[in-house]
């Protein structure tokens, strides 16, 4: 392969599709459901105002927003979906009223043709658009505003303190008193009208919603559209056509056996002497264990309110700490732990790489790391006053609860970590920039490695881009551009070049062969990676060609994961190559299982919730975190644990590991991952997905359906692989423990050196003669 060939394409890639990206995103601008200046009733009376609608969303922020129930599918999976939960509600009170008006019985009671006639009548009331962008005002029927004050009753009773839905805020895992503001109330109730509205109108000169006919909901007639089964088979033929694309690839550029002649005959990075500032990042990776434990913790506890909604077995511990709290930190402090992993590595590699401490390096280093715990304590605190509805609107916004899943942490707390990665981004520059300069055969390489960092740092600016106001389909666009461009997108190209730069520095690729890799990787990965951010928003209040960009391109993502197997038999094969690589074996286990990961969790887990009808009906369910937990922990956690124990390994000398701790949490994490994932949250996902189809939405996520006893034996049945995991995440901190006492330590050295091999055996040779 020629170099300047493939940086053309990534070029071309990256120009291209962030150039798509950017016209949609203004599509997306320009298409938003409107917020309207004012609600009326076609009598007069003022039902909401637009100020109502806005400070309603920045209640729902203060609740935990999407760790608290979900709106248009995204958030959490306990509580319902409110957009899809409002919208059920409105619409049976419409058929109910006019049942009791003109029979005398309920809607349920009615036979099916009078049912028929009474939606056909709904759906043409509730469907129609009745804004009117001149005047920016909505007029609603007098009826319609009755449903509006009948549902807002039973959210108000929900929400606050109403004894008679108490089993509800149990089954929901919905502390009393979520909301304690009557005010506050009234506006949430007005957000959540706003979200239903958007779900049921149809685009002007259209005859799909907002929302693209989601949710699933028959009464309103709210059903797949033809775009969406049409891009689904498009997605489909892309992936099969993609797939074969590859494999063609790899049939015509066999991979060349591992030349053991050429191999190092020891470690090439033994005589490394590390750094002060290397020597700095070892207290980072205390933190990440110590995150990681607090993080599972939170985990099980989250879990655990799903059968217990506001107690710990009998402690009524969601007085103290909500479900909306324990889930925000479970989710927020793993991307902490795994950040600060992969941050830490690349400040450990950096002075390695180019052999070379900047003045001033350590320092950074510790400043980071005081910047680290700042932000993290600072932020967890404020989401707990932000929840327990200490703060207010604009407060909450700055320093609270923002309540967008993954980017919970307050706008303060958000540019003090964009600051933090700027300051990374500069010293990890200031350290690579001499080897960059000098090192010709391995600029390319290093080039990738400068790119990555700066990615890292430059996208989480994308969570700035939306206000305390935003319109929510514009701040769902640009917060997946810091989930998946971000979290799933540069910090994967940064891992595949750290990874491929730590085999090249062992001596177990040449450059050129390390180069190719990670430049033909991150084509075929941006490639699908880019423009797949939009399979997020199929049903965010955004247009068609959203939806159908979203599909092809997502199919796109699979493609390289399909043939992941082949990088975990090269990484196997590495583990193999030689004695003293042996060493590094957890490490590389590490990295095997990512690539596992990576085709059962990102690929074949991915795929199945990604094609528009597929998530049409899964969106919202138990099915996303199948794909959460085997895509976040088994790709991203257990990376960032492998070059945790690569740095550590590097950090603790030539004395060897004990097989025992390490071997057992290895091997437990991945057992518990894959028994938590398919002996309990895939089944109940199955079986709501069959509930979603069948019935709508809404009901998938009822209490009625969710509290069943077959839904709650599968709920149990989490504590096995739950278990297990814990057991893995308590003997990993062991470990890491006893890399600084001792008791991970044999007494022994690794065999690093075939010499020293040959020479130990002739020493014993000639003492037993």
């Amino acid at each position: 392969m020629n170099y300047k060939k493939l940086w053309l394409g990534l070029i071309a890639v990256i120009v291209g599709s962030f150039a798509v990206l950017g016209y949609y995103g203004i599509e997306i601008y320009r298409e938003a459901p409107p917020i309207p200046l004012k609600v009326v009733s076609a009598s007069g009376n003022v039902i909401f105002t637009e100020q109502d609608i806005k400070d309603g969303q920045n209640v729902w922020q203060s609740t935990g927003g999407q760790q608290l129930g979900s709106i248009w599918g995204h958030g959490a999976y306990v509580a319902p979906d409110w957009s899809a939960d409002w919208l059920h509600k409105e619409a049976m009170y419409f058929l109910d009223f006019w049942a009791k008006q003109e029979k005398g019985m309920n809607y349920d009671e009615l036979d099916v043709e009078g049912k028929a006639m009474l939606e056909a009548r709904l759906q043409k009331q509730i469907r129609a658009n009745s804004y009117d962008p001149e005047t920016g005002v909505l007029t609603i029927s007098d009826l319609r505003a009755k449903a509006i004050a009948d549902v807002s009753k039973h959210y108000t009773g929900l929400f606050m303190n109403d004894p008679s839905l108490a089993k509800h805020r149990d089954a929901y895992a919905m502390k009393n008193n979520t909301v304690i503001d009557p005010v506050r109330m009234e506006k949430l109730n007005a957000f959540f009208f706003w979200t239903s509205w958007a779900c049921v109108t149809e685009r002007p000169g259209k005859t799909i919603t907002y929302t693209n006919n989601w949710p699933a909901e028959k009464l309103v007639a709210n059903e797949p559209s033809s775009d969406l089964i049409l891009w689904t088979g498009f997605s489909v033929i892309v992936l099969i056509a993609g797939v074969g694309l590859l494999v063609y690839y790899y049939a015509s550029n066999k991979e060349e056996e591992i030349d053991h002649s050429r191999l190092p005959k020891k470690d090439p990075l033994l005589g490394l002497n590390a750094t002060p500032s290397m020597k700095a990042t070892l207290k980072y990776f205390w933190i990440v264990t110590a995150l990681i434990l607090v993080q599972v913790t939170f985990g099980i506890v989250s879990a655990h309110y799903g059968v217990e909604g506001q107690a710990l077995y009998g402690f009524p511990l969601a007085d103290y700490m909500p479900y909306s709290i324990t889930r925000t930190w479970h989710v927020q402090l793993a991307i902490f732990w795994i950040a600060t992993s992969w941050l830490a590595t690349g400040l450990y590699i950096a002075p390695a790489v180019s052999g070379y401490e900047p003045k001033f390096q350590k320092l950074g280093v510790n400043f980071l790391f005081v910047c680290l715990l700042i932000i993290v304590a600072g932020s967890l605190a404020g989401q707990w006053y932000g929840v327990m509805q200490k703060l207010g609107y604009t407060e909450n916004f700055w320093f609270g609860h923002q309540g967008y899943e993954y980017v919970d942490l307050g706008r303060f707390w958000q540019v003090f970590l964009l600051v933090g990665l700027f300051v990374w981004l500069a010293l990890m520059v200031s350290a690579i920039m001499p080897a960059y300069r000098n090192d010709v055969a391995g600029r390319h390489l290093l080039g990738m490695f400068l790119i990555s960092s700066a990615a890292i740092a430059l996208f989480y600016a994308a969570g700035m881009m939306w206000g305390q106001h935003s319109n929510l389909a514009i701040a769902e666009y640009w917060r997946w551009w810091v989930v998946h461009l971000w979290v799933e997108g540069f910090f994967e190209v940064f891992a595949t070049v750290v990874i491929a730069f730590l085999f090249f520095r062992m001596g177990l690729l040449d450059v050129k062969m390390a180069t190719n890799t990670v430049l033909f990787s991150t084509i075929i990965f941006l490639l699908g990676g880019i423009l797949g951010t939009f399979h997020h928003l199929y049903f965010s209040g955004t247009p068609t060609a959203v939806m159908a960009l979203g599909a092809t391109f997502s199919a796109l993502e699979v493609v390289p994961l399909v043939l992941i197997g082949f990088e975990a038999y090269h990484h196997l094969k590495i583990s193999k190559a030689t004695q003293w690589i042996r060493a590094y074996k957890w490490p590389i286990y590490c990295f095997v299982a990512v690539a596992f990961w990576n085709m059962l969790g990102a690929g074949i887990f991915g795929f199945l919730i990604n094609p528009p009808i597929a998530l049409y009906y899964m969106q919202g369910l138990n099915t996303t975190p199948v794909h959460a937990h085997t895509a976040l922990f088994g790709v991203y956690g257990i990376l960032g644990i492998g070059l945790m124990l690569f740095v550590l390994k590097g950090l603790s000398g030539r004395r060897r590991w004990k097989d025992g701790p390490i071997s057992f949490a290895f091997w437990s994490l991945n057992i518990g991952l894959i028994l938590m994932v398919l002996i309990s949250v895939l089944p109940i996902g199955i079986l709501q997905t069959w509930a979603s189809v069948e019935h709508g939405l809404w009901y998938a996520r009822s209490m009625e359906f969710m509290q069943t006893d077959t839904m709650n034996i599968l709920r149990w049945l989490r504590v096995v692989g739950d278990t297990i995991f814990a057991g893995g995440i308590v003997a990993l901190a062991w470990f890491i423990i006893g890399l600084k006492t001792g008791w991970s330590l044999e007494e022994d050295e690794d065999v690093q050196d075939i010499d020293l091999i040959a020479a130990k055996a002739k020493k014993t040779t000639n003492a037993v003669k």
